[in-house]
């Protein structure tokens, strides 16, 4: 087997279709490199993946496990209620359920859904102005990003209605004093968005932490920042060839999550 091989795996449940098998197999890989990356807050935060061929069907980390822990077995099958639909010992988190659902609920296009609490996303939330586009990976977000205001902890479903306006059709979003969002039509799509923005926060709050004035991206330079490093997204597939380089890691140093 070569480096880009992927490896086979021969541990589907009899009753499970290949397809969502291959889903539960991308998805448990998704934490397995978060948790790689440092995108972890203990057992909280999610990644959702719509179940191919199921309607309304959603496949969700395990509220309990770390993300080290996540398998492609022990991920939990659920509907938009967050009604279980699969064998599970372990719970839902009602929080992330309310964010995730909605929004699989109102946008089609959205068969995976990100979200995260790191610290620098997290910081940039807290800031008034939020992102700033002054830097190589903000400027590639130009008018992508949305807004949503702190109501405390997501479990009111009064919210749910704003989360959706707030977020219209853009696949990233800054909820305001809480963390970052991040949708896309597949996996890797919406990994690449997220990577982009926590890049954009990570090195805004390196640039604001030395007090200097930052060197403005003018609008044109951003416009076509942005046209380049999406709308020409096709040669890498929106994020594929990223998402598999990392996959390969974790199928070499965490093989375990394809159980």
């Amino acid at each position: 087997m070569t480096v880009l091989d992927t490896p086979t795996h021969t541990t589907k449940p009899a009753h499970m279709s290949d397809a969502e098998w291959e889903a539960r197999l991308e998805l448990a890989a998704c934490y397995r490199i978060f948790d790689h990356l440092g995108w972890v807050e203990m057992i909280f935060n999610h990644i959702t993946l719509r179940v191919p061929g199921e309607d309304g069907h959603l496949l969700i980390n395990p509220f309990g496990l770390m993300y080290g822990e996540v398998t492609a077995s022990n991920l939990v099958k659920i509907d938009l209620d967050g009604n279980v639909l699969s064998d599970s010992q372990w719970p839902i988190n009602e929080a992330g359920l309310l964010i995730h659902s909605v929004i699989h609920a109102n946008r089609p296009d959205a068969h995976c859904i990100m979200h995260t609490h790191t610290t620098v996303g997290t910081g940039v939330a807290c800031l008034r102005g939020g992102l700033d586009p002054d830097n190589f990976y903000a400027a590639q977000l130009h008018d992508m990003v949305a807004y949503h205001d702190f109501e405390g902890i997501t479990v009111d479903p009064d919210e749910k209605p704003r989360l959706v306006n707030n977020l219209g059709d853009r696949n990233l979003m800054i909820l305001r004093n809480h963390g970052l969002l991040a949708l896309g039509p597949t996996v890797p799509s919406a990994f690449a968005a997220l990577w982009t923005l926590q890049r954009a926060c990570e090195i805004q709050l390196a640039a604001q932490s030395s007090g200097q004035p930052l060197i403005p991206v003018t609008l044109d330079a951003a416009l076509r920042s942005t046209r380049e490093s999406f709308q020409m997204g096709d040669r890498t597939q929106a994020g594929r060839s990223l998402f598999d380089a990392l996959r390969r890691k974790i199928d070499r140093t965490s093989p375990d999550y394809a159980v």
